[in-house]
């Protein structure tokens, strides 16, 4: 019987080994999309920091609007700025690479080849900074957290995608995939999601789903020291940090606080930053940029100015339609609207040539479509062409086209008239276009900044001209969180940000699934062709077979016009009190202003000798 039960074990034994043998099972520091790690197990530090950074100082920013609540993963209140930084992840992405992450909370990950599930095991010295200990049991509560009571979004995303969650030891946990979704960024998925404390939701009864001021504990390398509703949020440096010496946080959190000053508008925060109100502005004004910056404290050599070039993508900034609405229904009507919005006017005249137009979904890469489709993106948009527009075989990559540089170009004008003419909005004698139910065609634009007053009413203008009852709705950024969370507008300033590898976010920004309730599908794009080419993204095995997919999908994004794109610049514009220094050498997908810049003692010392701040 002995001899029976040895012999058992040895067959479960070898059995077992090659089991994981045949799964080629990963053992790594991190995980990549594609290919290989930049950083080795034991590197010493990323290669884009300071690593003798001098901690301490104070840095300051300035934010719009207003805030009440400081838990920034609920749907209730409007979260304050930077609220997220309290937690930490699994795993962290660098700004040096762009498909890639690294074990932060986890030392290590476990995989096999096929992705399908994955064990991250966690450092034993991390800590909440309520001093109690952060383990697999706090992950597991999070993502059930997050499943069940999280944002839509995050919902649906993860319910779609992991099938089970399986705490194996106190530093152990593993995540099991469905076998139906696509795995490639899967890992990167989970290791990103924010980790929170089971025990103080538990002891202190917590809903997850409640606006708060009071932010649950996190584990990361700042707490929260003052909050003034609506006006101001001071951050300070948890000085008992976990991970302060980790090779992933070596020259990182630089600063012992950070302050966050909330103004109404760009005018009155411009004013601010021109006092020392705050001390760090990068400008989104184009013009406050090209004409304002003749201050005192500049010309006195307080301030400095810089422009910085990056290597992000465009933010997709957009006037955005609301296809849940019938009228947006109808393409014609959307490229007619879209039609009268004049870049190249605006650029010229309101921006001082600093911007570059828009076209494409990823804009200021190789990602971007362009001309007719060919090669093996032709093949793949002809595996879908029984649900496909047939102009996307026929036609350029869509882009609205160019402007003269009179404000009412009056060849779109004639050419946006025959597209609504065709759909059947015809001028009446008040100069405004009809259906043929009697509804004028209305179009209001939501607007919560005063700076967008002057894009925006020339737009306007420019619709009214086409017959288009168009009005620029002035409304605070309180409403305009509700109206989008709602789907209550026309047209909105939006931003339908991707990213270099784009995964399951894509299904959040465009997936018919997401139309009815994701804040982030914005548009309401509910379309098969655009679903299916989302499913051929996410599993792209290879960087080239992704780079060709993105394109087939950003070709057929915009030939379904869901937007008016506006603008970029693939440069920062910041001006700051010479009281900061950064690493010579930035890196190309983070400015890093908060994570890697540092305070200049004797220079700020100078500065407050000079009177420069308050």
């Amino acid at each position: 019987m002995r001899l029976y039960n040895f012999f058992v074990f040895f067959i479960a034994t070898l059995t077992l080994a090659f089991s994981v043998h045949a799964q080629n099972i990963i053992s790594s520091n991190g995980i990549s999309s594609f290919g290989d790690l930049k950083y080795e197990e034991n590197f010493n530090n990323l290669d884009y920091v300071n690593v003798n950074a001098p901690k301490g100082g104070e840095i300051s920013f300035w934010a719009f609007g207003s805030f009440d609540s400081m838990h920034p993963y609920t749907r209730k209140g409007r979260a304050g700025a930077y609220s997220s930084i309290f937690f930490e992840s699994l795993l962290e992405s660098t700004a040096d690479e762009i498909d890639s992450a690294y074990g932060l909370l986890a030392k290590s990950i476990e995989y096999p080849k096929d992705r399908s599930w994955v064990v991250f095991h966690l450092r034993d010295n991390i800590r909440f900074s309520d001093g109690t200990p952060l383990d697999a049991q706090d992950v597991l509560f999070s993502y059930e957290l997050l499943r069940d009571k999280g944002l839509p979004s995050f919902k649906a995303v993860i319910k779609k995608d992991i099938k089970s969650a399986e705490v194996l030891s106190p530093l152990k946990i593993k995540f099991v995939f469905n076998e139906e979704v696509p795995k490639r960024d899967l890992i990167n998925t989970v290791g990103g999601l924010p980790i929170f404390s089971k025990d103080y939701y538990l002891d202190n009864k917590i809903d997850f789903e409640a606006s708060t001021l009071t932010p649950s504990v996190g584990s990361g390398p700042y707490v929260l020291e003052t909050v003034d509703v609506g006006k101001q949020i001071v951050y300070k440096r948890n000085q008992n940090y976990w991970g302060k010496d980790l090779p992933i946080n070596k020259g990182r959190y630089n600063f012992d606080k950070f302050r966050v000053e909330y103004y109404a508008d760009y005018n009155s925060a411009f004013e601010g930053f021109k006092s020392g109100s705050y001390t760090f502005r990068n400008e989104a004004s184009s013009k406050i940029w090209a004409t304002a910056y003749d201050f005192p404290a500049l010309a006195n050599g307080w301030v400095n100015k810089k422009t910085i070039k990056h290597g992000n993508l465009s933010p997709g900034q957009a006037f955005v339609f609301n296809l849940r609405k019938d009228k947006f229904k109808d393409k014609n009507v959307r490229k007619a609207i879209g039609l009268m919005f004049n870049f190249e006017w605006s650029n010229k005249t309101l921006f001082y040539g600093l911007y570059e137009r828009t076209n494409s979904f990823w804009d200021n890469s190789d990602l971007t479509a362009v001309g007719l489709p060919k090669g093996e993106e032709l093949k793949i948009l002809t595996s879908l062409s029984n649900i496909l527009d047939e102009n996307i075989f026929s036609e350029p990559a869509f882009l609205f086209p160019k402007s003269n540089i009179k404000q009412l170009d009056r060849k779109n004008l004639r050419e946006a008239s025959n597209l609504l003419d065709e759909s059947g909005w015809l001028i009446g004698d008040d100069g405004v276009r009809r259906n043929s139910n009697g509804e004028t065609l209305d179009l209001e634009i939501l607007n919560d900044s005063q700076a967008f007053d002057r894009i925006i009413n020339p737009y306007v203008e420019n619709l009214k001209q086409l017959g288009v009852n168009a009005s620029n709705i002035k409304i605070d950024n309180a409403q305009m969180t509700e109206r989008k969370r709602n789907f209550e507008f026309d047209m909105l300033v939006g931003f339908l940000s991707t990213s270099f590898t784009p995964g399951s976010e894509l299904e959040q920004y465009f997936g018919s699934a997401s139309a009815d309730f994701s804040i982030f599908n914005l548009a309401g794009v509910k379309d098969e062709g655009i679903d299916q080419l989302i499913k051929i993204v996410r599993a792209a095995k290879t960087r080239q077979d992704l780079n060709i997919a993105i394109r087939a999908l950003d070709r057929v994004l915009r030939a379904e016009v869901i937007w008016v794109p506006q603008w970029y610049k693939n440069k920062h514009t910041i001006a700051y009190y010479d009281m900061f220094d950064h690493p010579e050498n930035l890196p190309p997908y983070d400015m890093g202003v908060l994570d890697l810049w540092w305070f200049n003692k004797s220079k700020s010392e100078n500065l407050k000798e000079a009177g420069a701040l308050q």
